[in-house]
């Protein structure tokens, strides 16, 4: 399995007019990015996960998928449920 994070920032001028109208579209737009310069490739024979976060904290969906995924791993193992809600709670305390 393999990852890659960016966090654009959606305050800077090219994202602003965009981000104002439909939070995510920054996230969208920088995992795209980067699956086009070269992580489709990887995508192709690996499990891969873009995780993209936008400053004020909107997530991608490949983020909140591998976060669940985690989530649910650690849960089988631990038994505890609530592990799901801890690492998103744990994300929040990133955040600037």
């Amino acid at each position: 399995m393999a990852w890659d994070v960016t966090v654009p920032d959606t305050y800077v001028d090219t994202h602003t007019e965009k981000t104002a109208v439909k939070p995510g579209v920054a996230t969208d737009k920088a995992a795209q990015n980067n699956i086009d310069k070269g992580y489709a490739r990887l995508a192709s024979t690996d499990i891969f996960y873009m995780v993209a976060i936008e400053t004020p904290g909107m997530w991608h969906d490949m983020a909140i998928l591998l976060t669940q995924e985690i989530s649910r791993r650690i849960s089988t193992i631990t038994e505890d449920i609530r592990q799901t809600t801890f690492l998103f709670r744990l994300s929040r305390l990133f955040k600037g």
